[in-house]
């Protein structure tokens, strides 16, 4: 197993190749929201085709990212990880090129396997390849540019669509894929992947059945209907059951027995729902109600970018002193405080005094969470689970931005073409930031009341004694 310096030459490139690519298939997730009215009125699209354009792309992306890190596991981190970023280029040039909203539906379905992909593989190869003493800095540092790459989506969404076309925010992802392509080649050694002979047989009922039971669920919310929603469930319990029952289950439940990873993953469902709906209806409101531009909206989370660029390395040196309960419990409830400040954000808002200190409280409650989120999820499973234990991380976050993005209009009372009429959107809005705020202070709730005090959550970075690595479904000791 690589054991690489984070000073050293190859240790950067690691992380460069390993944040590019994930920064990627994030950008993706949110700078579509900006582009959202554009190209719905380009498309002729509804309130309901917006939601399968964001929620197509993270159905695929939630459903098969534990297939990407199990994948990466067996057959080795660089390589599927490569793979998946061509694949996510591809798409992405489909998308691109989409002449309807059926077409770029399809394609962004497409496009989420490719980050299913690659995603995982990013965490799992610094958790492979970087030295131990030095993987929570290396965490921070992805955590920071992978976070502003979130973060960045709507800035840079909004200058393509005013500037170019709503079609060059998947474009652009073509150039970026090849420069990683070309890192990883020269610069990443593999890690991970097991013999020909050692390999399993692949768990395809569970790969399928997790897309049945999401895909039903999803459905359900957006379009309504009990049949879909009755798929769902029988998909979700048929899929728990062969995980439970069968031989070389993708996902070993027997994982959710750590019980810092079993807390860290609830609470990320939940407040990664929360930041996924805020982000879909905060930048809608600006341009639907508050009259900004796509570009204007897109520079309003730019405070959001700077507090995560700025700030992230330092919260994995912070968490070294405190351990990460302190700090998953403050953060949800920092942003908890901003999404109830930004239900100000309405028709004639000044950006001043009504978005910005919301969006900059908010933007610090993340800051403060994401690198202890995920260097305590890592570190809770061997690192020979890395590629799993991120996997099932980003499978959960997905699960809850999608789960929330395709539920909270509808629970709000928004449906058809209700983003074009501003009246009816404000009062959804509001409705919506209050629900966000609820979720976040619930993650809050769950990290304080049920994480242990202290623990060593990253290898190395002081926040505990040193713990022996958990058996596959075991506890660490």
């Amino acid at each position: 197993m690589p054991d690489v310096a984070l000073r050293s030459a190859q240790g950067r490139w690691v992380v460069l190749a390993a944040t590019l690519g994930s920064a990627m298939a994030l950008l993706d997730g949110t700078v579509v929201n900006v582009a959202l009215r554009p190209l719905g009125e380009d498309l002729g699209a509804s309130l309901a085709d917006l939601q399968w354009v964001v929620n197509a792309y993270m159905l695929t992306l939630a459903s098969l990212i534990l297939v990407g890190g199990s994948l990466g596991d067996r057959l080795g981190r660089r390589r599927v990880f490569l793979v998946g970023v061509v694949w996510f280029a591809a798409a992405s040039l489909a998308c691109g090129l989409a002449q309807s909203s059926g077409e770029l539906i399809v394609a962004r379905g497409v496009q989420g396997v490719g980050g299913a992909l690659l995603t995982p593989g990013s965490l799992a190869m610094i958790q492979g390849t970087i030295a131990v003493h030095d993987r929570a800095r290396a965490i921070g540092v992805w955590s920071a540019w992978s976070g502003v790459a979130a973060a960045l989506g709507p800035l840079l969404g909004g200058w393509i669509v005013d500037t170019i076309s709503w079609r060059w925010v998947f474009l652009i992802n073509v150039p970026v894929a090849a420069a990683v392509v070309a890192v990883g080649l020269r610069h990443v050694p593999e890690s991970g992947g097991q013999p020909r002979a050692a390999r399993a047989p692949f768990d395809v009922a569970g790969a399928a059945l997790a897309v049945v039971a999401l895909g039903g669920v999803t459905f359900a919310l957006i379009q309504g209907g009990w049949v879909p929603a009755a798929v769902g469930g029988v998909g979700l319990a048929a899929f728990l059951a062969v995980e439970h029952r069968g031989r070389n289950p993708m996902l070993a439940l027997g994982v959710f027995a750590d019980r810092t990873f079993a807390v860290v993953n609830l609470m990320t469902f939940v407040v990664y729902g929360a930041l996924a709906a805020v982000m879909f209806f905060l930048v809608l409101q600006l341009q639907v109600v508050g009259g900004f531009t796509p570009l204007q909206a897109g520079l309003a989370t730019l405070p959001f970018t700077v507090l995560m660029l700025v700030f992230s390395p330092r919260v994995g040196a912070l968490m070294a002193r405190t351990g990460p309960r302190p700090l998953l419990a403050a953060g949800p409830a920092l942003a908890a405080a901003g999404a109830a400040m930004l239900t100000g954000v309405s028709g004639g808002v000044s950006y001043v005094s009504d978005a910005l200190p919301g969006v900059v409280v908010f933007g610090a409650g993340i800051t403060l969470m994401v690198t202890p989120l995920t260097a305590t999820v890592l570190a809770a499973l061997p690192d020979a689970q890395a590629g799993i234990a991120s996997g099932v991380n980003n499978a959960v976050a997905r699960a809850g931005s999608l789960i929330a993005v395709a539920a909270l209009p509808a629970v709000v009372g928004l449906s058809g073409a209700d983003y074009g009429d501003p009246a009816v959107f404000d009062a959804g809005y509001r409705a919506a930031m209050w629900w966000c705020a609820g979720l976040l202070l619930a993650g809050a709730l769950v990290a304080g009341a049920l994480l242990p005090s202290r623990r060593d959550a990253a290898g190395g970075t002081g926040a505990g004694p040193p713990r022996t690595p958990p058996r596959p479904g075991g506890r660490g000791t």
